[in-house]
């Protein structure tokens, strides 16, 4: 440590809000260089290389074969595929000097393809894995949380090309697999959920969420059945059709200062109708603005669902997804006179030509108290079916515990998570737009089938940290940790050679070892830098020396044992390798 480029801080960054931000700053590993840019340090590097070989072995045992493809792509690749627009503002998009559009790779699906298309023909060239490890590039508008949410991160990314769908399914379940093995290799306690593919694409996707309390995932799983999914991708039971007959007819009522559900559901109940209302038998109306991947102009979408029920604007986006979404403002309203805001209903919006979705419990034959379309009015009884018909239905509210499970199995109940990995059946959407066939065995050209599968592999270490610290710092899981052992010289003098002396014969003995042989800093210092660090296990060399006595540590445990001089090698050899 008198020789490493190391410099461990007793203050939090100003900018950090959780635990693996704070800790690995803290300790040396990383450093900020710009807004969600960072340079990693000697022992961080450590620590990502042991990651990724972590990845690569599990990646080697499904024949997966290493390329490195370039990060800086030309545009018409993307432009070709269509996600030059779909992925928007995410984009680094830069220009040559001779005017030439490029872009730093996000995700490399569309160049794996042509480098699949240039080199095999032929169904005997079949199934093949390639992958890669490599930076990739997406600039995130509120880059945060550290190296877990930045806008370049070192990612797997792996590609399956198949023959046929047959293949593609063995590739996927071989990929599931491999990723089990790599995140249990790594301690992460993480769950596999089904998910939406997104800019992707592709017919099938799932996530592994590292469960984290303060991750940006939030999904959901089944109190009486495995069923689990991101919040994304969840599906609402949807209650069957009612009869609409003999139903009562709608009626418009003055309705003076009922701009809110629950001022809506106040008012009548205490106008004294007779019936009880509650905000489950309002129509809400959200109207946002939908903008197509390219298109210059915005255009009006209205959502309606149940009145105790919010539009959770993630899910949204992903329904939507690659079209652009914003909620309206004010001149927007000014703009389109026909909606009397607060009192928003059906059938302004329909005559108007407004697109109208609704969520999927709105189904013929139920009734609703919704806006009549004129300020301080609203109507009763208004019947899906009979009184309106919507465009069509979007499953975007808020998923809240309780929700009866999708697999009709229990109820939902809800966590969070980071996402480190995702696996996708992308079928033939890239090699459709790259027309990559191969001669099948009938002597036919058969269109090549694809998956895509990610890891976060810096997104990993900041995720084991989130999982696997305490109070005094960092308690990496041996696999991954950047020593198996720390060996520290507490004094001056003897009790420092003695460090090295022991540091050396434990190197010998195949471990990785940190020695602290650094002078004038003192035992204090010396401790809480040694559980700031997280190294599993450590050696101290102290005032025990002078009666053949060292200390050995386990920093997951806290357990202490004086161990004798003449026994500390093997005593440590055999608690590093269990």
């Amino acid at each position: 440590m008198s020789n490493l480029f190391l410099r461990t801080l007793r203050e939090d960054p100003a900018d950090a809000e959780v635990p693996s931000h704070k800790l690995l700053v803290r300790g040396g590993f990383v450093r900020r260089a710009a807004p969600g840019i960072y340079t990693w340090l000697p022992l961080g590097k450590m620590v990502l290389d042991n990651v990724a070989r972590i990845v690569h072995e599990e990646m080697a045992a499904i024949g997966g074969q290493e390329v490195l493809l370039p990060a800086l792509l030309p545009k018409e690749f993307y432009e070709a595929s269509g996600r030059w627009e779909e992925y928007g503002d995410t984009l680094f998009r830069l220009k040559d000097r001779k005017g030439a559009d490029y872009l730093l790779g996000p995700t490399h699906e569309e160049l794996f393809t042509l480098l699949v298309k240039g080199e095999y023909s032929s169904y005997k060239d079949f199934p093949v894995v390639l992958y890669q490890i490599q930076e990739k590039f997406r600039d995130e508008a509120r880059p945060r949380a550290g190296v877990l949410r930045g806008r370049e991160f070192h990612m797997k990314d792996s590609y399956s090309f198949d023959i046929d769908d047959e293949g593609l399914q063995a590739s996927y379940e071989a990929h599931r697999a491999a990723y089990v093995r790599i995140f249990d290799r790594l301690g992460l306690e993480y769950v596999i959920v089904s998910a939406t593919s997104g800019a992707m694409g592709g017919s099938a996707s799932e996530e592994f969420l590292a469960v984290a309390p303060n991750g940006e995932d939030t999904f959901v799983r089944s109190t009486e059945s495995d069923y689990a999914a991101n919040v994304e991708a969840v599906a609402v039971p949807v209650p069957p059709a009612l009869p609409v007959e003999g139903l009562p007819e709608a009626v418009v009522h003055h309705t003076p200062g009922t701009a809110t559900i629950q001022t809506l559901v106040d008012f009548l109940n205490e106008a004294g109708t007779g019936r009880v209302y509650s905000e489950a038998d309002t129509l809400k109306n959200l109207l946002v603005k939908t903008r197509a991947p390219g298109a210059e102009d915005w255009e009006l979408l209205a959502i309606g669902l149940p009145g105790d029920r919010d539009v959770d604007l993630k899910r949204l986006e992903a329904a939507l997804e690659p079209t652009e979404v914003a909620l309206l403002d004010e001149a927007d309203f000014a703009a389109n006179p026909f909606l009397a805001k607060g009192y928003i209903g059906p059938r302004a919006l329909l005559d108007n030509k407004v697109r109208y979705l609704v969520d999927p419990r709105v189904v013929t034959g139920t009734v609703w108290v919704t806006g009549a379309d004129k300020t301080d009015h609203h109507v009763i009884d208004l019947v899906a079916g009979r009184d309106f018909t919507p465009d069509g239905t979007i499953d975007v509210a808020v998923v809240r515990d309780g929700d009866p499970s999708p697999d009709g199995h229990g109820t939902l109940y809800t966590a969070r998570g980071i996402e480190i990995g995702h696996i996708f059946q992308l079928g033939r959407k890239y090699t459709d737009t790259f027309q990559v066939d191969a001669l099948g065995a009938d002597g036919k050209p058969k269109r090549v089938t694809m998956g895509s599968y990610g890891v976060g592999v810096s997104r990993a270490v900041a995720c084991v940290v989130e999982q696997s610290h305490d109070d005094k710092g960092i308690v990496w899981p041996r696999a991954i940790a950047p020593a198996d052992v720390h060996v520290v010289g507490t004094g001056k003098g003897e009790q420092i050679e003695e460090a090295l002396r022991i540091g050396a014969e434990l190197e010998a003995r195949g471990l990785r070892v940190l020695v602290d042989d650094r002078k004038g800093v003192s035992p204090g210092v010396k401790f809480t830098d040694a559980e700031l660090l997280g190294i599993p296990t450590g050696v101290i060399i102290g005032r025990g020396l002078k009666d053949g006595l060292v200390e050995l540590r386990d920093r997951a445990t806290g357990d202490r044992e004086e161990v004798a001089l003449t026994e500390i090698v093997d005593r440590t050899v055999a608690a590093c390798r269990g």
